[in-house]
Order: structure tokens, then sequence, then C-alpha cells
């Protein structure tokens, strides 16, 4: 007798969702194995050294994701620090099929996950680097669940606990990302505006769950009514206009970017899907609650539809208004189209009935083998430098790049700086009789951090006008006649910074070595290692301790 997992559906067919979680969890493995560390999950690494309520830049969260598979395992690599999102995004994709298989059918349900395990910026993005937008998804895919199984359970609507289990769930994806505010928007606009569950906002569990909601997310306000509010306008800023005015081709421009990661195969479905079901849902609005409701299944399906509209839209369409004025990296409204892929998959099911059955298979299978192809190659050119020149006609292929002019040097073999702390004697005893480490970016800080702290732990900062975390992490005048060494690339001015920053605060500034990083047999970065001799002054914070 077959198993009865979910609504009646046999454990044999979920054998291809499991097939599907697997073969992504494996690739996505394989990459995060490969793939060296980049600037902002390498940063993150450091909040795992300075434990602490929250942080200048994201809540807390991200801490714990990157430090589990460090302290899983006691090693520090590019690997180790990916090992929570490996796990998490995989309970993300679980969360997303078990939503789908509650408001549609298996087929449905399966088709979600396998587009949502295909879509490039999902699976690198959310899948495999460390960064905050992990957790986020999780508790928001975890929400998203808890939201079918609370609104259509039954066609009668009653509220039940699983309010308050949002609550808890909607506060921590606040401690994931900011962006989690916008999630507990998006479902009290849900209830709001979809007359069926209005009642759901006098409920005894809702009014229950707002302080279990706050109770969630009071690490997060503890540390900033500590610091001065200072993460809160440190992000909202962002939203303000800025003196050059809006600009209506920044937003075209984002799209087009976005179009991009999503994949067009993929993205322009899903922009058509979102923009059918918006047209849809906006015709059939209704302001007063029909009594009948319960007995019109178009209705019924009008409301799921809604469900995955608010849970999409008020982040896009926030964002892309924002483009015109600011600068919106793509990830920042990937949940939207991430729960929009439920309604491709609807819209996929339905072309199928009305159409060849093939179309879809050839449609999808195809986009893959083509995003395989692309990510092979791409991936190959950042780990080793396929497609690499320093001036002369490549002989790796066709597409020969300049290692002063590509951006992917910026990823690079972490091991190979630590190498040349360790295969250098002189770096090695200044290192170790150092009182504390510092460079001039504080996006390299992750990576030196990374490199150097397996060798000795070393307290580590920032000499900037941007120190993001750094600046609360230590205190200014904490160094005052210690020893320093400072550690930066030539690619971001590390000499010309020792040469006109640093004199004036330090007895004495000198060279001690470089530590070239190789890619493909070229050297692609070369890091400066300085000594420097008695602090003289606190170098100026513009916020911080």
């Amino acid at each position: 007798m077959a198993i009865r997992l979910y609504r009646g559906v046999s454990a044999y067919y979920h054998h291809t969702a499991l097939i599907i979680l697997l073969a992504g969890f494996l690739v996505r493995l394989v990459i995060a194995i490969w793939l060296h560390p980049g600037f902002d999950e390498a940063y993150y690494y450091l909040y795992t050294l300075h434990p602490d309520w929250s942080y200048f830049d994201h809540p807390p969260l991200v801490a714990l994701t990157t430090g589990f598979g460090v302290w899983l395992t006691g090693n520090v690599s590019q690997f180790t620090i990916r090992i929570g999102t490996l796990i998490l995004y995989t309970g993300s994709l679980t969360f997303l099929y078990l939503a789908t298989l509650r408001l549609y059918t298996l087929q449905i349900a399966i088709n979600t996950l396998a587009i949502a395990s295909a879509i490039p910026i999902f699976q690198i993005a959310f899948g495999i680097l460390n960064i905050p937008d992990t957790p986020l998804l999780f508790f928001w895919a975890v929400s998203l669940w808890l939201a079918t199984q609370e609104f259509f359970d039954s066609r009668v609507y009653r509220p039940s606990f699983r309010l308050t289990l949002l609550c808890l769930t909607v506060g921590l994806a606040c401690m994931g990302k900011y962006h989690g505010f916008i999630l507990a928007i998006s479902l009290f606009g849900f209830c709001l505006f979809t007359p069926n569950y209005r009642r759901a906002l006098v409920s005894k569990w809702f009014w229950l769950g707002i302080p279990i909601f706050l109770l969630t997310i009071s690490p997060m306000l503890y540390w900033n009514i500590m610091h001065d509010w200072v993460s809160f306008r440190f992000q909202s800023e962002r939203a303000i206009p800025t003196a050059s005015g809006y600009q209506i081709e920044r937003v075209l421009l984002n799209l087009l970017v976005e179009l991009l990661y999503l994949f067009p195969t993929f993205g322009i479905p899903l922009f058509f899907a979102l923009f059918r079901t918006s047209i849809q849902q906006i015709r059939n609005f209704s302001w007063q609650n029909n009594s009948s409701i319960s007995a019109f299944s178009n209705e019924w399906e009008l409301q799921k539809r809604g469900l995955l509209l608010w849970l999409s839209l008020p982040l896009i369409l926030g964002f892309t208004v924002i483009a015109g004025y600011q600068q919106i990296l793509p990830a920042w409204k990937i949940p939207g189209y991430w729960t929009a892929t439920i309604l491709l998959a609807e819209r996929v099911a339905i072309n199928r009935r009305y159409s060849n059955a093939r179309i879809p298979y050839r449609w999808f299978f195809g986009s893959v083998g083509v995003i395989i192809l692309l990510l092979s190659i791409a991936l190959s050119h950042v780990a080793f430098g396929t497609f690499q020149t320093t001036g002369k006609p490549s002989i790796y292929g066709i597409l020969p790049l300049e290692i002063k002019t590509d951006n992917s040097t910026q990823l690079f073999d972490i091991q190979q700086l630590r190498q040349g702390f360790v295969t250098n004697n002189k770096l090695n005893q200044a290192l170790k009789k150092a009182d504390f480490v510092f460079t001039n970016r504080y996006y390299l800080g992750g990576q030196i951090g990374m490199a150097i702290d397996p060798l000795f732990r070393k307290p580590l900062t920032c000499f900037d006008a941007d120190l993001r975390g750094f600046a609360f992490w230590s205190k200014p005048k904490q160094w005052i006649g210690k020893n320093a060494i400072y550690v930066g690339s030539k690619t971001f001015d590390v000499d010309l910074d020792a040469k006109n920053r640093y004199p004036s605060y330090f007895k004495s500034l000198t060279k001690l070595g470089e530590i070239p990083i190789r890619r493909g047999g070229e050297i692609v970065q070369t890091f400066s290692v300085y000594q420097a001799q008695q602090l003289l002054k606190p170098y100026p914070r513009p916020y911080g301790n």
C-alpha cells in the first residue's frame, strides 16, 4: 500500500519531487565547492567572529547560516561558509512545493519545483552564495506554506492558531533581512483587501501573534536602540531619491538585467504570467464580501492567485520604482519572482492541456540545457581563467578577457593568500607579532579574514570612510600605540593609500612584501603587506562606537 504523505498524494508521486530536490542539491554542492568566495559572503564570515544581537548592514541570521558549516567542520573555506545556504535553500524549495500542492495540483507543484530549481539567479543567489537572502527566503517559504494552510484549508474561513505561527515566521524572515517587513505588509494587505479574510485581522490569534512577532525581532530592535537606529537609517536612505532625479531608463535597464538573471526563456513567461494574473485580479476585484463566495470555484481560484500576487508584486513593484533613482541589486526583488513561479507553473499546466504536450518539455529542458552550458562556461572562467589574457590573443577560447578589466578576478582563491603568509617567514612572523590587522576597503576584509584567521586569530578592522560593521567591532582608540599589519589588493589602491593616507597615523609604515594570486597560471591580483608601527591617533569614523 502506498504511504499517504500529503493530501492523499502517495509516496510514489513524491519521488519526482525528491529527484528534483536531490539533483538540484548536487549541482549546487559542486558549484559551492568550486566557486571562490565573493566580497559579500566573505564579509559575512566576519559576523561569526563578532557575535551580536544584530549588525549594521543586516539582521543576525546570516551570521548563523555562515557560521554553521565553519563551526561544524572547524574549517574556514568557501565551501564551509555555504553549507548553511545549501541546506536552507533545499528547505525553501520543499516548502514552496508543499505550498503549491495545497493551492493546486500535483503537476503544478512539480512544475513549480522544477522551474524554481532551474532559474539561474535562484540557484546562485539563494542556493549557493552565503548572503542574508537565504534565511529570508527560507522563512518566506515557510510563511507562504503556513498561509496556504491557514487561508485555504476550507472554503469557509475560520481564523486559527496558524495566524500566530505566521507572525513568528514573518518575524524570523525579518531577522534574515529587512525585506521581511515587506512580507508582513503583503500578508496584511491580502487579508485587508480580500473580504473573505478580513476577519483574520480581528482574530485573537492575530493579536496574540503581534507580541510574538515583536519578541522575535527584539534582538534587532535592541541592537538598533543601543546604536541610535543606525541600521534602519542606513537602509531607509537607499529609498530616498537622489539629486540626479528620476530616470526611466534606469528602470528599463533594471528590468532588462533582471530578465537576463532570470534567463529570458523563463523571465519573459514569468513577466507575462504576473501581468495576466494581475489584470484578471483587477477586473474581478470587489471590496464587498460575497456571501456565497464559497460556492464559486472561480472565486476560490482568484483568492489563491491573490495571495501569490500579494507576496510578489509589492516587493517587485516597490524596488522597480526605486530603481529610477537608486541602484537596485537584482537579488532584492527575487523573493517576489520566486513566489510568482507558482503562477508560471500554473500557466504551463494550462497551456499543456490546450496545446502539444511536448512543447512545455522542450521549453523547459531546452532552457535547462542552455543554462547548464552557459554556467559551465562562466564557472570554468571564474575558477580557471578559461578566457583570460594578459593583452595578447587568448589561446583558450574565442572570448579573450584582459585580466585588468575582468571583474571575475575579484573572486579569488583565499587559500593562496593564506599560503602566502605560511610560506613567507617574514610575513608570517610579522603577522604573528602584530596586535591587529587592517585593510583599506571594508569589502576586502572578509576575504582577508578568511585567509588569516586559521593561522593567527587577530583583530581585523578597516581604515576608510565606508566602514560598515567594522565601526561597531572595535573602539576608535582601542589600538593607540599598537602595531599592525596592513593588507590590501593593488586592484584597490593598497600602495597608493599606504603612501598618501596612512603615514600620518603611524610612527612608521614599511612594505614587507607581496602575495600574488594566480588563476590559470597568470597573476590576477596582487596583495601588498605592510608593517605599521605604533598607531598615533584613531582613524576618523563617520559613525559607530
